[in-house]
This record gives structure tokens, C-alpha cells and sequence, in this order.
């Protein structure tokens, strides 16, 4: 049984990776930031713990880093889930939704890694996980800023294999393409449908999908993968 973390739980693809995990009787706490109905539900429905956090504030996301590492007693796994995302005009970006899509998709990611990496490195073992996404591969117009911090994390996630791999510690990032979340519940249909037509497979993909791909990387079954970006994506990014 693995003492798992996981940030953004309360998210669309979070949640169902907290209920994998679960399901396969680990450990779980989990954050969340807005949506406190929906991780009281969670907690609930699963025995998760749930840690109030805005993961943009690096000193919140420290120290739910080290109230979950108190709770699990230990960490095992490492899931980082929360993001947000925005459609706008480049030419209309402000330094405050630049910093802000950095802070929560790219530099929390970093932050709690950081707090948590030395006790992985002390064991000798852990999982790292990141959920990023097709656009930081294929870029999108129109979400310069989110295609810029997921960028980042396949950077990150090699960069941090290399470093971390002596100490028995895989890292790895899974990224994916078009899910039926609450994230994409605002595009209208005309969008979505052309989304799909540019995606092999020809649907969108479900959250349940990506955390089936996390908790692989996460398992003993992928103990020699590490560095790796794993396209869920219906093949759009090929």
C-alpha cells in the first residue's frame, strides 16, 4: 500500500485519480482550492483527505505539502493535478494572468516536488507524476500562456528523471488531449466537435482514461520508465 499526494484532487481528472488510488486500496490526501463541496463529496465517497491550498501561493503550497506528509506519514507518490487554463487573445494577456497560469500550472509543481523530493531521496523510492497537457507539445493558439507551462513540466519531468533517477526515483508526465472535463465544459459544440474530428479516435477522452495512465506510471509495472511524456490523447499530438 503507497502513501499517495495528489494536487487538484478535487479537479476533473484529479478526482478520478484519487479514486483509482483509492480503489486500489492506497493512501490517499489530496488538495483542493475552490470547489469545497466537491472534495467534501470526494473525501467522502472515497476516505481521501482533503488539504485546502492555493498551490499559486508558494508558501500554501509548502505547507500543504508538509500537512499531507504528516498526515500520509511518508510519501510514496507524487500526482501533481491542478492547473487552470484560458482562452485569450495573446495581445490581451496581463502579467497577472501570465504569473498566474505560471504560478499554478508550472511553479507549484516545482514547489511541492522541492518539499517533498528529500524524503523520496532519503527512501531511496518514489513516483512522480505530472499531468500536463497536448498544448505544451503542439502549442494552441490562443493559450500561449497555458501551452507555455505545460512546455515547461516536459522539460521539467526530464530534467528531474535525470537528477533523481540515481536515488530510485522515476518521474514522468502524462499528457493529455482533449478530456471531457469541467475545464473544457465551456467550449460550445461546434468547437468540441471539431476537436474530435482532428482526434484519431474521434471522441474526447475521460478522466477516468488519464488516471488509468497515472496510476500505471505510478505502479511497479512502469519501475523502469522514467523521463517519459505519455500522450493520452486519441492520437491528436501524432
Amino acid at each position: 500500500m503507497n502513501r499517495v499526494f495528489i494536487t487538484g484532487g478535487s479537479g476533473g481528472i484529479g478526482s478520478a485519480c484519487v479514486e483509482k488510488f483509492r480503489e486500489e486500496g492506497h493512501t490517499v490526501v489530496f488538495t483542493y482550492h475552490h470547489n469545497a463541496a466537491g472534495a467534501a463529496a470526494l473525501a467522502q465517497k472515497t476516505g481521501a483527505k482533503g488539504i485546502a491550498c492555493d498551490l499559486a501561493d508558494p508558501e500554501s503550497a509548502r505547507k500543504a505539502a508538509g500537512e499531507a506528509l504528516t498526515l500520509l506519514g511518508g510519501i510514496d507518490v507524487l500526482v501533481h493535478c491542478a492547473g487552470i487554463a484560458e482562452i485569450k487573445l495573446f495581445t490581451e494577456l496581463s502579467d497577472r494572468d501570465w504569473e498566474e497560469m505560471l504560478s499554478t500550472n508550472l511553479t507549484a509543481v516545482f514547489t511541492v516536488t522541492r518539499a517533498l523530493a528529500p524524503v523520496m531521496i532519503a527512501n531511496h523510492a518514489g513516483k512522480i507524476v505530472s499531468v500536463g497537457s497536448m498544448w505544451g507539445k503542439t502549442g494552441a493558439s490562443c493559450e500561449v500562456a497555458y501551452s507555455a507551462a505545460k512546455a515547461g513540466l516536459e522539460g521539467f519531468t526530464k530534467a528531474l528523471a535525470k537528477e533523481l533517477g540515481p536515488s530510485g526515483i522515476t518521474v514522468n508526465c502524462v499528457e493529455p488531449g482533449v478530456i471531457k472535463t469541467p475545464m473544457n465544459a465551456s467550449l460550445d459544440k461546434d468547437t468540441l466537435r471539431s476537436l474530435c474530428d482532428q482526434t484519431p479516435l474521434d471522441r474526447l477522452g475521460s478522466p477516468r482514461e488519464v488516471a488509468e495512465a497515472v496510476y500505471f506510471l505510478a505502479s511497479d509495472k512502469a519501475s523502469f520508465i522514467t523521463g517519459q511524456i505519455l500522450g493520452v490523447d486519441g492520437g491528436f499530438a501524432v
